[in-house]
């Protein structure tokens, strides 16, 4: 078993993310073989740039704000506070904050 408490992991900065920062809480090499958990805060002008993982599910989970995941035909997806979406590995999607309240999200990735 691994805990890991609230002032832990480590601080980084996501390719293709803008005004955002994230905190990896657990992953590899801390145990985990092909799970990755962060939580991601996004200021409200954040987001990322459609782009896809070949090799990665993604799971976001919204804890707090607003934000809209748009896919690469256009469709896109409103979550609020206690939404979730699955992306599937490889399907690109692009992410926005909506209105003027940081979001805050779970991030649980999978190594396929």
């Amino acid at each position: 078993m691994k805990v890991v408490k609230a002032n832990e992991g480590s601080v980084y900065e996501a390719a293709n993310h803008f005004d955002m920062w994230g905190i990896r809480k657990f992953g590899p090499p801390e145990g985990a073989k092909a799970v990755i958990v962060s939580i991601s805060e996004f200021l409200p002008s954040g987001g990322a740039t459609l782009t896809a993982a070949a090799d990665k599910e993604r799971i976001y989970y919204v804890i707090r704000g607003s934000i809209t995941i748009a896919e690469e035909n256009g469709t896109a997806h409103r979550l609020d506070a206690d939404d979730l979406i699955y992306i599937p590995a490889g399907e690109k999607r692009s992410l926005i904050v909506n209105g003027n309240v940081a979001a805050r999200v779970l991030v649980i990735v999978v190594n396929c």
